[in-house]
């Protein structure tokens, strides 16, 4: 879009592809600013899109009992720091978003392109944080560098996640910091706190420190891109609180790397004390809430 700068270097996401997510992140917002939440999200929801309210649902469900409103606080958002797949399949943004004019937080939302060329969303969602240095609207986007060309599929990508996500389960449920510590990259982001997302050893570690000790997660979904270097898995994450048991859901996005797969994005999103209900059981999996379609490399 016109107005929205790109930071291009050498080595970064094919710069067509990356454009077309932040292009469509950006229509996303504004149509939202024209005509509402409601109507935008659904507009440029994928059909598998999924949201949280509080647990998984489909974009259309989480809308349709939602009483109106007829003078909604106006919600607006821009990206910050964007991505995709080698493959031009699997992208991503992250910014700032306002309530009402008031700040509120960070967004995440996972775009797929679709069949006709566009780019619709299957993940939208963020937890309230400080926004204390985040980027003005219209200021250039920091993008994710692309993965290293190598031979991969969505299908071995995803058997390896499912490795990768099973270790740090186990790991987590006595230490989660220390589970989550050796699978992250070094640009990756963590949020979920009221600390703005923590990028870099110092920002990881703070946020860790935010975190529940010990966390039992189990999978609920995951999509890769058709290259195998992007893959995108949400599920369950329960813990043990002061005030007793809590839930939540866990949200990330993997890519690989000459090293191994690296989380280059992680958010914890609680659900609120009065909705924590009964955890699930640590080893239990679930299939995915929608019907995600997973390309065969």
């Amino acid at each position: 879009m016109i107005g929205w700068m790109l930071a291009m270097s050498l080595g970064s996401a094919d710069p067509d592809s990356v454009q077309a997510v932040i292009g469509a992140e950006c229509a996303f917002a504004t149509e939202a600013g024209k005509s509402g939440v409601a109507a935008s999200f659904q507009q440029y929801a994928a059909p598998e899109a999924v949201v949280l309210r509080p647990d998984p649902v489909s974009v259309a469900k989480s809308f349709a009992n939602r009483p109106a409103n007829p003078n909604p606080p106006v919600l607006d958002w821009w990206p910050q720091w964007a991505g995709v797949s080698r493959s031009g399949d699997l992208g991503f943004t992250t910014g700032p978003y306002t309530v009402g004019g008031e700040k509120g937080g960070y967004y995440f939302t996972v775009w797929k392109k679709q069949a006709d060329g566009s780019w619709r969303w299957i993940f939208d969602g963020g937890p309230p944080s400080a926004v204390p240095d985040a980027a003005k609207k219209g200021e250039k986007v920091a993008l994710l560098p692309r993965a290293t060309p190598a031979a991969g599929s969505a299908a071995r990508a995803l058997a390896e996640i499912t490795t990768v996500e099973a270790a740090l389960a186990s790991m987590a449920r006595s230490d989660a910091a220390a589970a989550y510590r050796p699978v992250m990259a070094p640009e990756g982001r963590l949020a979920g706190s009221e600390l703005p997302p923590g990028d870099g050893a110092a920002g990881q570690a703070a946020e860790l420190k935010q975190r529940p000790a010990q966390l039992n997660l189990s999978n609920l979904g995951r999509v890769s891109s058709a290259a195998g270097d992007l893959v995108w898995s949400f599920g369950d994450a329960c813990w043990t609180a002061a005030e007793g048991p809590r839930r939540g859901h866990y949200v990330r996005l993997w890519r690989d790397r000459s090293v191994g797969w690296r989380l280059v994005f992680d958010e914890l999103l609680t659900v609120p004390a009065a909705q924590t209900g009964v955890c699930p059981a640590p080893a239990a999996r679930r299939a995915p809430v929608v019907p995600f379609r997973r390309r065969a490399g």
